[in-house]
């Protein structure tokens, strides 16, 4: 019997959202057209962003149920889906009858010097992130250890450190893959160093 066993684990899901395809590239390209021209309209979103996501926009605080008004967003929910489906049967999350409902999604655009700072997601089940542009060197998602403020009197972690043991982990950010994660992960998006627009669309499942 090993003498070591790995007991509450925090389960990360990565993976394209869809087969590489022609139609899902056009897919990708026709919601990314959809974001930008959502930014274009949404003048309460711009008002919302300049006071509390400086320099990029996003429509969390104007629209935040995308996937409701039809278009792209109403197809992005129908591929979501299966994969929220794969990720709680790995949880071995009982559901009932319910199942996880997609409550909210929205866009965020982030041009160069942007950051979103450390988060959760309160009153969600489960949250994730599809990824429509990123210019090269753009930052991927930093994901921190969520028992951190607990450690007391821990020792530092070595910086060669397996992937499993450090405080925190930076998912890269890759065109067409979608990360979820349960809803109390604190994450954060680290200043965008690259010379363009990061363009993505985060979502919330619920379960209640």
């Amino acid at each position: 019997m090993a003498a070591l066993k790995s007991w509450f684990p925090t389960q990360i899901y990565h993976a394209p959202l869809l087969r590489a395809t022609a139609a899902a590239a056009r897919f990708r390209r026709e919601l990314e057209r959809e974001c930008h021209q959502y930014r274009e309209l949404d003048d309460a979103g711009q008002k919302w962003s300049r006071r509390n996501y400086p320099g990029g926009y996003t429509s969390y605080g104007s629209l935040d149920k995308l996937h409701r008004l039809g278009g792209g967003f109403a197809d992005l929910e129908r591929h979501l889906q299966r994969h929220a489906r794969t990720f709680s049967r790995s949880l071995d999350w009982d559901l009932g009858q319910a199942g996880l409902v997609l409550t909210d999604c929205w866009i965020n655009i982030m041009p160069t010097g942007v950051v979103h700072s450390l988060h959760l997601h309160p009153l969600s089940t489960l949250s994730g992130t599809l990824y429509l542009r990123v210019p090269r060197g753009a930052p991927g998602l930093k994901l921190e250890d969520p028992r951190l403020d607990r450690f007391m009197a821990a020792p530092p972690r070595r910086a060669d450190a397996a992937r499993a043991n450090q405080c925190w982990v930076t998912l890269p950010a890759r065109v067409g893959d979608i990360v979820m994660f349960e809803s109390w992960l604190r994450h954060e998006v680290p200043p965008n160093t690259a010379a363009g627009e990061r363009v993505s669309v985060s979502f919330n499942y619920g379960w209640f």
